[in-house]
């Protein structure tokens, strides 16, 4: 609507619907035009005018294109909630379709691939077949998008009807923007298909570099795109696609350039002579500065990018370093992105320019950038050793400006090139220690406390030093402590004189009696025991030769980067993340047929859950088509008790007892199953289960005292095992008298300490009292008890055939007896295995249920059985199919 239309959305009186279909049905065409601004005008303020339809409807049959337009748009909006109406627009919709003027034959097609109604989809076919074949591009190239739509509503039909087939034939068109939306429809079906519809060959290859020059800049980014998924034969091959796709490294479009700078990237790695490579260095440096001259938010996408560029070629930009200098105006989330790559650019050549930045960034305002270039200088000095010196003489200067934030980085920075350079730079440890009664940071403390203690042989007062840190030790961070706990024991083997042996009694009394941190109880207790049992033992363990650090400027792991590279102008390359990391998207699956679900009511498509862990999702891929396979785990192995340490239960040995904190109270029930019998236990009897209690997972466990004496100060711990379930807190059992008992819930966590291998419900569990050795035994849970609150799934999300046939298995279980449906689903619910829907297959009754367990892995069940009869079948679907012996485990003691 142009700028004078704004009328139309003024408010109107109270009347407005009646008055508005008297106007719709007016003879007059302009009276009808307004009338149809109007409810468009109603429509955009959120008004609901469906109402309307049939007489909106009726507007369609006119030349005019204007009119012709509002009407489709109003039609896309409410077709949806008035299908069977939607219907009576068909045949205005094929009528236009063979138009003769194309902007209304296009129109026609790309209306109806929006209206995403299956009566309307099946009119769609015939005039589409027309349009892919039409006389004028841009009803070709329209159409070509709309092969796209309806693949995502109706995938079945477009593969039966030949659109695909249509589709790779408008690549070898003679309209440039043609083939570019027909690589842009075939890369979106690729996304959402589980086999390969776009294969590049060297003839399609051909035809895309072809049309790339006649692009727009949009048809550019999309045919560049796909060819970064070619694969070159040999050096000569990736020679003559980079020759091609160069020139596009100097358009102004900043994603035509990052496309190509991937693509070069990319076959870089096939080109074997060294002077074509060198000069494609050349050619990318000068794109990749320019990019640093747009707006903020562009030039960080673009600085992400180089990031990760310079990573894997740094002589591209080796010659740049100076534009990545920081601008007094930058925003300062540029300012960080730059300093990163100045460290990664930084050489024995530069360095001196580089400190010199360095050093005022240092003076700005900006305290995380202080900080931020204060750490930059220590790891230039971590990176090129022979600067090393230069860079601390730099950070002593900062320290001697006396500002608090400034100090405390420069010291944390020192303490990892003292890790880096043994026995080099320990001279300037005095100046460091001046800066003692400033720290107030914990990882400053800690550093500071590291330096001491490792180096407590050269510093003359360093029980001194160490002791003023210990008055404040119960309210220190858990990191400080840990520090302090550990320098004292090293102040204590280079120098067992009075000062530290009182030292150490203290900080060892403090970090076991006095704490509840169980790491900081843990490491008092082993640096306790080896120095009370073996002092020269403890020299060789606390003292020994510490691995030297390496530079961590390029962090990323080569197989990670090579897979962003591949996405670069990507989000993944942006978030330095893979697409299946923060993206997940079914792959597009036939619907489930209506007998199938007879009363599913319509299933449509959703993102199917993403998993973590084992857990894949069926696939993944990145907003702008990056698509990543995720291979599926092998068939479950039968479960295997894993031995269990003697170290297991090795600390629980000491005398001093732990600190307990509030347990949930005691659970009362239906007696739990023995565990540990009184003839193993030495008249201690412990029966135990896993539970789950709102949204919990508690350990019910309880102790009958079967011996002559009280037992007390129980304790209790976890081996390894698949889903990482720890004690969430102290198990708390009051003192038991002989004869009595004491029954408890102790509340789980999850992920502390997984076992690798193939899943298995085995929990290993160490048990120990003040009077008894360490008792050990297995106890072997049900998978139901981790099904969790969220697996319940909507039906239009319940896809049987989204997930493949080979992750699809089945079990009978021919004692189970259903005698009520409606009790069944009940009794299931109760364990958190939810119902979908139901249908009859003659005179069986078939259920569609869900469930979810940790790491997001969720259960497609299909259970069919007859009410009143034994036997019964389970088939299921997951993605991860080394849980399905599991779950059938599962699910055949909750049908009993």
């Amino acid at each position: 609507m142009s700028g004078h239309d704004s009328k139309y959305f003024s408010t109107t009186k109270k009347g407005e619907i009646p008055e508005l279909k008297e106007e719709l049905n007016s003879q007059y065409k302009d009276k009808r035009k307004d009338a149809v601004k109007k409810v468009i005008a109603a429509m955009t303020v959120g008004k609901d005018v469906s109402s309307l339809f049939t007489d909106v409807v009726n507007c369609m049959q006119t030349e005019n294109l204007e009119l012709k337009k509002l009407v489709y748009l109003y039609l896309i909006n409410y077709a949806k909630s008035q299908p069977d109406l939607a219907i009576l627009a068909v045949n205005t919709f094929v009528k236009d379709s063979q138009d003769p003027n194309p902007l209304i034959r296009a129109l026609a097609v790309r209306t109806m691939g929006c209206i995403r109604v299956d009566k309307i989809t099946e009119y769609l076919c015939d005039p589409l077949q027309r349009c892919l074949k039409d006389d004028d591009p841009y009803v070709r190239k329209t159409a070509a998008i709309c092969v796209a739509k309806l693949y995502d509503i109706n995938a079945e039909l477009v593969e039966d009807r030949g659109f695909l087939e249509a589709l790779k034939d408008l690549i070898s068109d003679n309209n440039p923007m043609v083939v570019a939306n027909a690589v842009a429809a075939l890369a979106e079906i690729q996304d959402s298909s589980a086999r390969p519809i776009f294969e590049i060959t060297s003839h399609t290859l051909t035809k895309l570099l072809t049309a790339l020059n006649e692009c727009t800049e949009w048809g550019q980014v999309f045919i560049l795109d796909s060819l970064s998924r070619y694969k070159a034969t040999d050096a000569r091959d990736a020679e003559n696609i980079v020759e091609r796709v160069t020139p596009r490294l100097q358009h102004a479009n900043c994603a035509v350039v990052l496309s190509a700078v991937k693509i070069i990237l990319l076959q870089m790695v096939l080109i074997t002579s060294t002077d074509v490579v060198r000069n494609l260095c050349k050619k990318m440096a000068p794109p990749l500065v320019t990019l640093l001259s747009a707006e903020p938010e562009i030039q960080y996408v673009a600085l992400r990018n180089i990031n990760l560029i310079v990573q894997k070629r740094p002589t591209i930009l080796a010659h740049e370093i100076k534009v990545f200098f920081c601008k007094y105006n930058d925003p300062i989330y540029v300012k960080m992105e730059k300093l990163e790559i100045m460290i990664k650019l930084a050489s024995d050549r530069n360095i001196d320019q580089v400190l010199l930045e360095f050093k005022e960034y240092a003076t700005e305002v900006d305290v995380d950038f202080v900080r931020k270039a204060v750490r930059a200088i220590g790891r230039c000095a971590i990176k090129l050793e022979r600067a090393a010196e230069r860079c601390i003489s730099v950070l002593l200067e900062l320290i001697k400006i006396k500002v608090n934030y400034v100090v405390q980085e420069a010291i944390i920075v020192i303490k990892d090139i003292f890790r880096r350079y043994p026995n080099t730079y320990e001279s300037i440890i005095a100046t460091l220690c001046e800066s003692l009664d400033t720290l107030d940071e914990p990882e400053a403390k800690a550093s500071m406390i590291w330096i001491i203690g490792e180096y407590a042989e050269r510093i003359d007062n360093a029980d001194e030093l160490l002791e003023s840190f210990l008055d404040t030790f119960p309210e220190e961070p858990a990191l400080v402590q840990l520090q302090l706990l550990t320098a004292t024991v090293k102040l204590f083997l280079k120098k067992p004189t009075e000062g530290p042996q009182q030292m150490i009694q203290a900080v060892l009394n403090n970090a076991t009696v006095e704490t509840d941190n169980p790491d900081l109880r843990d490491r008092a207790y082993i640096y306790w025991r080896l120095l009370s049992t073996d002092p020269e033992a403890a020299k060789d363990v606390v003292l020994a030769e510490k691995p030297v650090i390496s530079d961590d400027s390029n962090q990323l792991d080569s197989s990670l980067l090579d897979e962003l590279l591949a996405n670069i102008s990507t989000l993944s390359s942006v978030y330095h993340k893979p697409p299946e990391a923060f993206v997940s998207r079914v792959k597009a699956a036939p619907r489930v047929d209506d007998e199938e679900f007879a009363d599913a009511g319509e299933t449509g498509y959703s993102e199917s859950p993403s998993q973590g862990l084992d857990g894949a999702s069926p696939s993944s891929s990145t907003g702008n088509s990056s698509n990543v396979p995720v291979k599926q785990p092998a068939a479950a192995a039968p479960a295997v008790a894993a031995p269990i340490p003697d170290l297991l239960g090795d600390l629980m040995g000491l005398d001093n007892a732990l600190v307990l904190v509030d347990e949930p109270t005691a659970s009362s029930g239906p007696p739990l199953p023995v565990v540990l019998p009184s003839t193993t236990g030495q008249g201690l009897q412990i029966s135990a289960q896993l539970v789950r209690r709102d949204g919990q997972i508690y350990y019910d466990i309880s102790f009958e005292n079967g011996t002559q004496g009280v037992l007390d100060g129980f304790m209790i711990q976890f081996n390894k095992n698949t889903f990482g379930l720890a004690a969430g807190g102290p198990l708390q059992v009051p003192p038991l008298q002989p004869g009595s008992s004491a029954r408890t819930l102790l509340a789980m966590v999850f992920s502390q300490n997984v076992s690798p291998g193939a899943p298995n419900l085995l929990l290993q569990v160490a048990v120990k009292n003040n009077q008894q050795p360490v008792w050990y035994f297995s106890d072997k849970g049900s998978l139901h008890v981790f099904f969790g609150e969220d697996g319940k799934m909507e039906r239009t999300g319940f896809l049987w055939k989204s997930l493949p046939d080979d992750n699809e298995f089945s079990k009978e279980y021919p004692n189970s007896v259903i005698s009520s449906i409606d009790a069944t689903v009940e009794h299931l619910a109760a364990s958190n295995v939810f119902f979908i829907a139901k249908r009859k297959n003659a005179n069986m009754d078939v259920l569609y249920l869900s469930a979810k367990i940790p790491r997001g892995i969720p259960f497609l069940i299909e259970l069919t059985a007859a009410v009143g009869v034994p036997g019964a079948k389970c088939a299921v679907k997951t993605p991860n199919r080394e849980f399905v012996p599991l779950f059938f485990e599962a699910m055949e003691s909750l049908i009993k």
